[in-house]
């Protein structure tokens, strides 16, 4: 929160001298008598005595700085440290009295901005009652303004900041919003300096650019190659996007400045021209261009990724041909000696270890060989818990549709978890063990008690950290084809898998 209202204050800040700056750069480029002319018209219409500096310049720079000390005072000092903290009597004392101060600032620049209008009322009391009348309306205008503000930022730290701070893609969303809105408020700045026509052409036309461009670049193409591939769907998707958004900010533009349908609809034409024949087809090339980076980074990721495991199967791989013939030699013995249970958890074992040599160092296997690896990892579980009836393992794997080929050891690490985190000897404990597929798709659920740990197990807050790199594997190889749903409570954990294993 601290960070952010520092970048509030820097942002308020610059907006505040961006706007002093669109005021004072008039005075440096044009003469005194330019300056009457342009913004005079009035006074001369009604009468009336016209100096830039005293009915244009200065009461000018008042309203701003008026606005930019009001909202530091409220938004820093009584907000915080008064209204916030229940302090409602001093809280809104000091709410009172910048409302005053601000309705007063206002009605003194007003009667010089608008002074023109003791030439159009009968009477002086009738001017000052019309400069009464605008102050009020600015005072309450800025007052609604500044509560839907207070509102919105709250409700983004409520429902939105941790997300956005949590996920790489959002911040760099939120980044570019932040780049786009800074270039946009010194474009309106400069326009405004400059002329009133030119503001409302940059005032209209920036936002419908920047936000058609990250709706397409955001939401409309990403879903386009990554979901649907319907070119239907695609049309109708950037028509309502340029469509929508060129027509709302044509009708805001119009309310705001009083003016004709006329206005509205050559804004809403033009719009709809630069969103289809420019916005369009840039945002395709750079989508197209940034899918091609990811594609090359996913590639090299994915080829690192293989190198390692290699390097690490490398290392592991310590004479396997001994192992398999002391595990052998093992299942000999144990059958000799007529020790059926050894000799059964011996030879899934050397299932298992066969598996982990061969089949998985491959890209893909059959699914039913990860079946085979899980149903003899879940056998040996059974072997070390049989005299243990309070704990129940259900194994529900349905086989008929599962002719997939799929990345090895994706499914495992679920089942270790549950059986890591979900067995306890002393308390009654319950895993469930789900599978089964159609012709697209693989579904994995697998759910487990949940025990409370020792103090001192240095595997007490290590639920889930191996998941995580099931999570960038799954991102990896099957990226926008698997759904992963992982829920946990105090007493129990939930995993649900998709996967579109024929896309």
């Amino acid at each position: 929160m601290d960070q952010f209202r520092k970048l509030e204050f820097s942002v308020i800040t610059g907006i505040f001298l961006l706007l002093l700056f669109s005021l004072l750069y008039p005075s440096v480029i044009y003469n005194v008598f330019e300056l009457q002319s342009i913004y005079g018209h009035k006074f001369n219409q009604y009468g009336q005595v016209f100096d830039y500096y005293i009915h244009y310049l200065l009461p000018a720079m008042a309203r701003i700085i008026i606005v930019y000390a009001s909202f530091l005072f409220l938004n820093y000092v009584v907000v915080p440290k008064f209204l916030e903290k229940k302090q409602w009597a001093v809280g809104f004392l000091l709410l009172a009295g910048t409302m005053l101060f601000f309705f007063t600032g206002m009605m003194v620049a007003n009667s010089y901005y608008n002074g023109y209008l003791l030439g159009v009322y009968d009477t002086i009391q009738g001017a000052h009652m019309h400069f009464a009348k605008s102050a009020f309306i600015s005072t309450v205008f800025f007052g609604v303004l500044f509560i839907v503000y207070y509102v919105l930022r709250q409700a983004y730290f409520d429902y939105i900041h941790k997300k956005v701070m949590n996920n790489a893609e959002s911040r760099k969303i939120a980044q570019e919003v932040m780049i786009a809105s800074g270039i946009l408020l010194v474009l309106l700045c400069l326009a405004f300096s400059d002329s009133r026509d030119l503001f409302w052409i940059v005032f209209y036309f920036g936002p419908v650019l920047i936000s058609t461009a990250f709706i397409l670049y955001y939401k409309v193409l990403p879903d386009y190659f990554n979901v649907h591939h319907n070119k239907k769907l695609l049309t109708r998707d950037v028509t309502f996007t340029v469509l929508g958004i060129t027509v709302l900010m044509g009708m805001f533009v119009r309310a705001l400045r009083h003016g004709g349908g006329g206005m509205a609809f050559i804004l809403i034409s033009i719009g709809i021209g630069l969103g289809v024949g420019f916005v369009l087809p840039v945002v395709w090339l750079l989508f197209r261009s940034r899918q091609k980076q990811v594609t090359t980074v996913t590639t090299l990721k994915k080829a690192l990724g293989h190198s390692a495991a290699n390097l690490d199967f490398l290392r592991a791989q310590i004479n396997p041909h001994f192992l398999f013939n002391a595990l052998n030699t093992l299942y000999g013995t144990a059958l000799q000696e007529e020790a059926s249970r050894t000799s059964e958890g011996i030879q899934k074992l050397g299932d298992m270890m066969r598996f982990m040599l061969h089949d998985n160092n491959l890209e893909k296997i059959p699914l039913d060989k990860e079946v085979a690896y899980l149903q003899n990892y879940i056998s040996l579980q059974r072997l070390r818990v049989m005299s243990s009836p309070d704990i129940l393992i259900e194994v529900n794997i349905d086989e008929s549709q599962c002719h997939h080929d799929i990345a090895p050891m994706l499914l495992i690490p679920f089942v270790e978890n549950a059986f890591k985190h979900g067995i306890s000897l002393r308390n009654r404990s319950r895993i469930v063990i789900s599978l089964s597929c159609n012709e697209h798709q693989v579904f994995f659920d697998v759910y487990n008690s949940v025990h409370p740990r020792p103090d001192n197990d240095p595997e007490r807050d290590g639920m889930g950290i191996g998941l995580n790199n099931v999570r960038e594997r799954l991102a990896l190889l099957y990226p926008y084809r698997h759904e992963l749903s992982i829920r946990h409570t105090a007493n129990e954990f939930f995993v649900h898998l998709t996967i579109d294993v024929n896309k």
